[in-house]
């Protein structure tokens, strides 16, 4: 778990024991932005790759010490270099060929050949910026700028290409319970035939959203497939990832959530404050790519990223239930949006900030809050 001290903001890196939560080591790392390290991943020899406060490419590995275990920085590539003065990392996602890509808030992007040290970058649309993170895919990586969406590839000596760019409606203002003007979203790939057929976003119109889905590859790369209205029943705007899988996109409203911090940069929101409703809306894409359709509107007010198991078609969410001024464990039928459990949870758990959970194997939720992660396991089915 990669968490934010809260006296000094400095992110430290835990290892947890997953059946009792207990801390087994602990790795402190330099303090960068407010968003430094949060969006990083697992490589597949289970390291933690992010990028710390000094602009340092880490893979942080886990191991046997003694009687118990060791957190340590098993590679290190500097990125200072590669980083514009006063700019820092926001996201970090693996590429398909065995490099790392990487994107700035300023709107720098970049790919990494560890193997090397090595790292070429571009600058995207002027004065453009990302606040959330990034994707890939074996098309290349996905990135959401405040502007606009873009596909980029490994061009000649590794250096990041465009292969298309789209435009989205960024509104007129920032929206009370997003962090940045534009879209909220990573970008999401999905589809039925690669898992990456199509990238989604929603968009951050005024006064309703839409979820913008464009066409990843082949001659229609980068045009829209549809935009249709969602959350239309409850909060219209989104600072959360879209779920996607095979035609199916789930969309969770984040309009009006508290934050208890803002990046610098935020600016204002239109209008300066207003009630978090919630809202989920699930939108198919027609089997021939030819439009989309809205399933359903749900009235779930998700405090968390959601999460689907394709295993059951259920989505695992925790929510502020109506009149609760307290947090409860949902599990919302993919098929129809119902509610088919909501427990409400002890009333001293904190807010899970919109933070995404982890389902494991045996269908246990890890879910981060604020100052503790939660280990939510399910009554076995009657």
């Amino acid at each position: 778990a990669l968490c934010t001290r809260v006296a000094d903001l400095r992110p430290v890196v835990h290892l947890l024991d997953p059946t009792t939560g207990e801390p087994l080591a602990s790795l402190e790392l330099t303090t960068g932005g407010l968003f430094g390290g949060v969006y990083g991943y697992l490589d597949d020899e289970d390291r933690l790759v992010l990028v710390d406060g000094a602009d340092d490419l880490l893979r942080i590995a886990h191991r046997p010490e003694g009687d118990g275990w060791a957190l340590e920085v098993d590679e290190r590539t500097p990125l200072a270099d590669a980083v514009p003065a006063g700019d820092t990392v926001t996201s970090v996602a693996p590429d398909y060929a065995g490099g790392v890509w990487f994107a700035t808030g300023g709107g720098t992007v970049g790919l990494v050949d560890t193997a090397t040290g090595s790292a070429r970058t571009m600058v995207l649309g002027d004065g453009e910026r990302v606040s959330n993170s990034i994707s890939t895919a074996p098309a290349g990586m996905a990135v959401a700028t405040d502007h606009a969406v873009y596909l980029l590839e490994a061009g000649a000596g590794g250096r990041p290409e465009v292969r298309w760019r789209a435009t989205y409606d960024r509104g007129p203002a920032r929206k009370p319970g997003q962090l940045s003007w534009g879209t909220g979203s990573t970008p999401t790939f999905f589809g039925p035939t690669d898992g990456a057929d199509y990238v989604a976003v929603v968009d951050n119109a005024d006064p309703q959203v839409h979820l913008v889905v464009l066409r990843t590859s082949g001659p229609d790369a980068g045009r829209r497939v549809c935009a249709p209205v969602v959350l239309a029943d409850g909060g219209p705007g989104s600072e959360n990832s879209p779920i996607g899988a095979g035609h199916t996109v789930v969309v969770a409203s984040t309009y009006g959530y508290r934050c208890p911090r803002l990046p610098e940069d935020a600016g204002p929101s239109r209008p300066a404050t207003a009630p978090f409703e919630g809202g989920m809306t699930r939108v198919d894409v027609a089997p021939d790519g030819s439009g989309c359709e809205v399933v359903w509107d749900a009235d779930v007010r998700s405090a968390a990223v959601p999460r689907l198991s394709t295993a059951d078609d259920t989505i695992t969410t925790m929510t502020r239930p109506d009149g609760s001024a307290g947090y409860a464990y949902a599990v919302i039928d993919a098929d129809t949006g119902e509610v088919l459990a909501e427990q409400d949870l002890d009333p001293a758990v904190a807010d899970p900030l919109q933070l995404a959970g982890t389902i494991a194997p045996d269908r246990v939720l890890y879910q981060g809050t604020v100052g503790a992660v939660l280990r939510i396991t399910p009554s076995p089915r009657r």
